[in-house]
């Protein structure tokens, strides 16, 4: 069956990712379950998508390509996001984690100043 952009089988799951240094257009397309013309527009929207274009511009995936199509196509297809939503949440993968550290560390000093405070406080009772 076909959906739009995306084929679909009665089995719904993606197939195995097989131990290959490098895959075609067709064979992401197969494994991700993705036309290939879409692939291409990806690598338009998505910069961390960067296959190897070899003779006549053919292009060769690497398995984490393939891994990171197969994110990205859960992003859009199952998860609803947009293209430049999607584009935020995998950038954000990056920069969330520093984001978070800074949170942590404002949340320890905030917790440090109210150790303080009581135990200034209970300094004073003693």
């Amino acid at each position: 069956m076909l959906r739009s952009n995306v084929m679909v089988d009665d089995a719904g799951a993606l197939p195995a990712i097989p131990a290959k240094r490098y895959f075609t257009i067709g064979e992401v397309s197969d494994l991700c379950r993705v036309k290939p013309h879409v692939l291409r527009y990806w690598e338009q929207e998505f910069t961390q998508l960067k296959p190897i274009k070899r003779r006549g511009n053919r292009r060769y995936y690497q398995h984490h390509e393939v891994l990171l199509v197969r994110r990205i196509r859960e992003l859009l297809y199952e998860q609803g996001y947009t293209i430049s939503g999607a584009r935020n949440k995998l950038e954000g993968g990056r920069n969330g984690g520093r984001r978070a550290s800074q949170n942590a560390q404002l949340s320890l000093a905030e917790v440090r100043r109210e150790l303080l405070s009581l135990r200034d406080v209970l300094r004073g009772e003693m």
